[in-house]
This record gives C-alpha cells, structure tokens and sequence, in this order.
C-alpha cells in the first residue's frame, strides 16, 4: 500500500480517536473510536456522505455509546494508545478504498468505507443498523467535495 497519504483531516481524526478512547477511559483506540472522531468534523467527507444519507449524527453517536461499555483506564487525554486489530484491518480496507477509487489520498470517505467493510466491529454494526452501506456511501460521493 505504498504511496497512499493521509490526508491532514484524516490524520487529525486519527488523533481525535485517542480522545475518543480516552474519554470513554479505554487504553486502546478501536473502530468505534474512529467513528466517534469522524463524526466531531462536521467539514469532512465522511460526515457530508452521512449528511447525504439522512443520517442521523448524533443518533449513531448515541448508539455508540449505548453499546459501548466505559472501561476503567486513568490514562491522560494525550497519553498514546494502541489501535486495535481490527483497527489496523480498518486502515488497510481504508486504503484498498482509496486505491479502489484510484485516488492517492485517504481521505475520511474512505475510512467511512474502511470501517463498514470491517463487519464485526461496533462501528460497522452501528453504521449498517443506521441504514448505511459501502453502496450507499459510494453512491453519495458523487458531487461531495472530498478531503
């Protein structure tokens, strides 16, 4: 997967699912923790797919944490997690997205795909229970100013 680049917003999701994580006082980053961070941007592509979708944003955040237990780490906000396994599947389905879309850039759009392509994770559950699908998200790329 050489000569795929992050995009700055997707690094900056990345980094905000430590935050995720933390908040929820988990000592690792999972998928569900990478949902909750591509929801907070609202300027993103993912959240404009959503948007396009009639998703309701705050209800997927609602069944995130509805699912999700709190843990009981006391880490700090800015203390370093590990991604999980199936957080690391999630980045190399990211980016067979991005290649699959021929772009040379991950962007938030392709993490969105990366996550629902990862079926046994929360998120992937949360997201299908929401309606969403890879289909419906490539679908509503189409006119949807990538990042």
């Amino acid at each position: 997967m050489d000569g795929y680049n992050f995009t700055d917003r997707n690094r900056r999701a990345l980094q905000a699912a430590g935050d995720e994580a933390a908040a929820l006082h988990h000592d690792y980053i999972g998928p569900e923790h990478i949902l909750l961070a591509l929801l907070r941007d609202p300027d993103s592509a993912a959240v404009a797919v959503l948007t396009a979708l009639d998703c309701d944003l705050g209800g997927i955040r609602t069944k995130v944490h509805d699912i999700v237990n709190p843990g009981t780490a006391a880490a700090p906000a800015g203390a370093l997690r590990p991604f999980t396994s199936r957080v690391k599947k999630v980045l190399e389905l990211t980016m067979i997205a991005a290649r699959d879309d021929s772009s040379s850039s991950v962007g938030t759009q392709h993490v969105l795909v990366g996550l629902l392509r990862e079926e046994k994770s929360v998120a992937a559950q949360v997201l299908v229970n929401s309606g969403i699908s890879v289909g419906a998200v490539t679908a509503a790329l189409d006119g949807i100013r990538l990042d």
